[in-house]
């Protein structure tokens, strides 16, 4: 990490020499100019950048332990949409003024976090201004393997894994401060504070899927990026959306809107050819993934329910728009 602000290595010393711990193949990490990092043999490097901003992707005031966990797992989240193994990120850390609370929470929510996920951090930036949380993985993919956005095909099946539109009543909950939470609102809130990224899915999709995208800017938002890419139209049936039993009873009229609209769940979205739907099938008792569609000719995401088309109001999540 470098910066010339006074004072910053020793934050840096304090709060960040160890997050993740060390581990092979790191030659050199945290407090020199650059990392050094050696690949494995035939292994190809995959590395994804996502910038958090407060007042944006989180509220002013937000907790500094679940900006941790939303800037890492947000990131990690590229990694399975890929299929890669996590191995290392990097952290470029914008804060208005020194807080040592507020660092030693952040600090000792990454580094539980990047302990879990077995990813380690070896260098990035701190500097002053606006709070701005920009984090970058990099992992490791065999040659030739990664799990793309394009290659879906007319036939494909559509699936996805997890529940959708929990994170975005996660995210209501949060702006309307309500002080009196029962257990459902507990665990819409965790899926906002706490992104889970799908990994061991993306590694058992590889070889499998046709195309894969995570779900970061809402279903619907994200369904036309995979189509944008591969060239094909998306049918999609509202009621094969898989919802939690919190979002339901919690959400009841909003929850259709939420799942495909809102964001940030990060579950996986994907393709699967006919010839390989055995062999998903198998996975089915190991990871929560439900058929929602099919891929068709054109180049448009259409929605039915009750095999009548849903007009949908809301796009999804675009910074610009």
């Amino acid at each position: 990490m470098s910066s010339t602000e006074e004072g910053e290595f020793a934050l840096i010393r304090r709060y960040f020499q160890d997050i993740g711990g060390s581990r092979f193949p790191v030659a050199l990490s945290v407090g020199d100019d650059c990392a050094v990092l050696q690949p494995p043999a035939e292994q190809s490097l995959c590395f994804s950048i996502d910038t958090l901003v407060e007042g944006v992707h989180f509220p002013i005031g937000y907790p500094a332990q679940h900006v941790a966990t939303r800037a890492l797992g947000s990131a990690l989240s590229d990694l399975a949409a890929m299929g890669a193994s996590p191995a290392f990120f990097s952290l470029a850390l914008t804060i208005p003024k020194v807080s040592h609370d507020w660092l030693a929470s952040f600090s000792a929510s990454l580094d539980e976090m990047a302990r879990r996920f077995g990813v380690c951090l070896v260098g990035g930036d701190t500097t002053k201004g606006p709070l701005t949380v920009s984090v970058q993985v990099h992992g490791w993919l065999p040659h030739h393997s990664a799990l793309c956005r394009k290659g879906a095909s007319s036939g494909d099946s559509l699936y996805v894994s997890g529940t959708l539109g929990d994170a975005g009543a996660g995210l209501s909950l949060v702006l309307s401060e309500q002080r009196v939470l029962n257990e459902r609102d507990r665990f819409l809130l965790q899926r906002f504070h706490q992104p889970e990224p799908r990994l061991d899915l993306g590694f058992a999709l590889r070889g499998l899927a046709s195309s894969c995208i995570d779900v970061s800017d809402g279903l619907l938002a994200d369904a036309r990026h995979l189509c944008a890419c591969s060239g094909v139209g998306l049918e999609i049936d509202a009621e094969a959306l898989p919802l939690s039993a919190a979002l339901q009873q919690d959400f009841e009229a909003d929850a259709l809107s939420l799942a495909m609209t809102a964001g940030d769940d990060y579950e996986l979205l994907f393709t699967v050819p006919a010839g390989k739907l055995d062999a998903l099938r198998a996975l089915e008792a190991q990871y929560a993934i439900t058929c929602i569609g099919r891929v068709v000719e054109g180049g448009a995401v259409m929605v039915s329910q009750e095999g009548q088309p849903l007009k949908i109001e809301r796009k999804g999540y675009d910074h610009f728009v």
